[in-house]
C-alpha cells in the first residue's frame, strides 16, 4: 500500500525530481556503458566464452539507449560528469585487474557487484517509476539476471582456483558499493527509493550469488558484510 501511495504522490515534472533524476539517470546510463566496455574486454580474455560475452555487451548497449530515452521522456539532461566520477573507483579497479590478467577479479566487479547493484536499484525503482521508465526498466532487469548468471556459472566452474582471489577482490571492491550507495541516497529518496530497501535487496541478491558460486553460508555472511559498517 505504501508503494502505491508513494507512486501517486511523486511529481515527475517537479524541479526537485528532475534535478535528482539528472544524476540517477546518468548513473544508469554510465553503468550500462561501463558494462558494455567491460564485457568487450572480458571477451578478449575468455575466448571460450567470447560469443556469449559479446552478446551480453550488446544487451548492455541496448539498455543504455533505453535509459537515455527515459531521460529524454522527462526532458532531463543526464549529469554524465557526475556519473563518470561516481563509477571511477570501480572503473579503475576493473582496468587494473584486466591489465594484470586477473579475470576472476574482473568478473567479481562486473558480473557480481555491478550487476547486483543494478538489479537492486532497478527492483526498487520499478514500483515508483513513471510509466515510460517502468516499462524500460522491467525489460532491462530481466536481462541483468542473465548477466549475473554468466558470472556465477563461470566462477562456479572455476571455484577452487578462483576462491582466494574472489575473497581479496571482494574485500577491495564491496566497500566501494556502500560508499556509492551513500553518495546517491538523497537523490534516490527524492525518486521514492528507500536506502534501506536498496541495501536489503543488494545483500540478498549478492549473498545468493556468492552461495551459488560455492561459498558456505558462514563465508557468505562474512563476505557480504565487508564494508557494510560504512552504510
Amino acid at each position: 500500500m505504501q508503494q502505491l501511495e508513494t507512486t501517486s504522490t511523486l511529481d515527475y515534472q517537479s524541479a526537485q525530481y528532475k534535478d535528482a533524476y539528472s544524476r540517477i539517470n546518468a548513473i544508469v546510463i554510465e553503468g550500462e556503458q561501463e558494462a558494455y566496455d567491460n564485457y568487450c574486454k572480458l571477451a578478449e580474455s575468455i575466448p571460450d566464452s567470447k560469443d556469449d560475452l559479446l552478446r551480453l555487451a550488446k544487451m548492455e548497449s541496448r539498455h543504455m539507449k533505453g535509459f537515455q530515452a527515459c531521460g529524454k521522456n522527462l526532458a532531463v539532461t543526464p549529469d554524465m560528469e557526475f556519473a563518470a566520477k561516481f563509477f571511477s573507483q570501480l572503473h579503475e579497479n576493473f582496468q587494473q585487474a584486466w591489465a594484470e590478467g586477473k579475470i576472476v577479479t574482473c568478473l567479481l566487479i562486473q558480473s557480481l557487484i555491478i550487476e547486483t547493484f543494478a538489479i537492486a536499484a532497478y527492483n526498487i525503482y520499478i514500483p515508483v517509476a513513471d510509466d515510460f521508465a517502468r516499462k524500460v526498466t522491467e525489460g532491462v532487469v530481466k536481462d541483468e539476471y542473465s548477466h549475473l548468471n554468466f558470472g556465477e556459472e563461470w566462477l562456479k566452474a572455476n571455484f577452487e582456483s578462483a576462491k582466494a582471489e574472489l575473497e581479496v577482490a571482494n574485500r577491495q571492491n564491496l566497500p566501494i558499493i556502500w560508499a556509492m550507495l551513500n553518495q546517491v541516497a538523497d537523490d534516490a529518496q527524492v525518486l521514492g527509493m528507500e536506502k534501506d530497501a536498496l541495501v536489503e535487496d543488494f545483500m540478498i541478491t549478492y549473498g545468493e550469488a556468492l552461495a551459488n558460486i560455492g561459498f558456505s553460508s558462514r563465508e557468505v555472511m562474512k563476505l557480504s558484510a565487508q564494508g557494510l559498517a560504512a552504510v
